[in-house]
């Protein structure tokens, strides 16, 4: 079965220093197993239009409690503002940055992304 892969840019200064603003990821599509420390994309549960790249730190009910790395970044949102994010609204785990060229990486299960 083909992977499904969808490509994310990163905005914003949340993930700051695993991912910076600019950075391109590679994010496997589907109900993969998320493991605790995995980044993944999620829709925010407010505004489903909207992106979110953020750690998942555990599970919570239904769902998964998402955090930024930079809890201290301008206008950051993650589940300290609105909670768990429902599965269903988890779109993927990120696997790889692929641009810009000299932070190219790849990120294994439960270790996406360096802290």
């Amino acid at each position: 079965m083909p992977v499904a892969l969808k490509a994310v840019a990163v905005t914003g200064e949340s993930m700051l220093p695993a991912l910076r603003p600019g950075d391109l990821l590679l994010v496997r599509v589907g109900r993969r197993r998320v493991r605790a420390g995995d980044v993944v994309v999620a829709r925010h549960p407010d505004r489903p239009g909207l992106l979110l790249v953020k750690r998942a730190g555990h599970r919570d009910g239904e769902g998964w409690w998402l955090e930024s790395d930079n809890q201290r970044a301008a206008g950051r949102q993650d589940s300290w503002d609105f909670g768990a994010v429902p599965d269903r609204l988890v779109l993927g785990r990120v696997v790889a940055r692929y641009w810009p060229p000299s932070r190219v990486a790849v990120f294994p299960a439960g270790r996406s992304a360096a802290r």
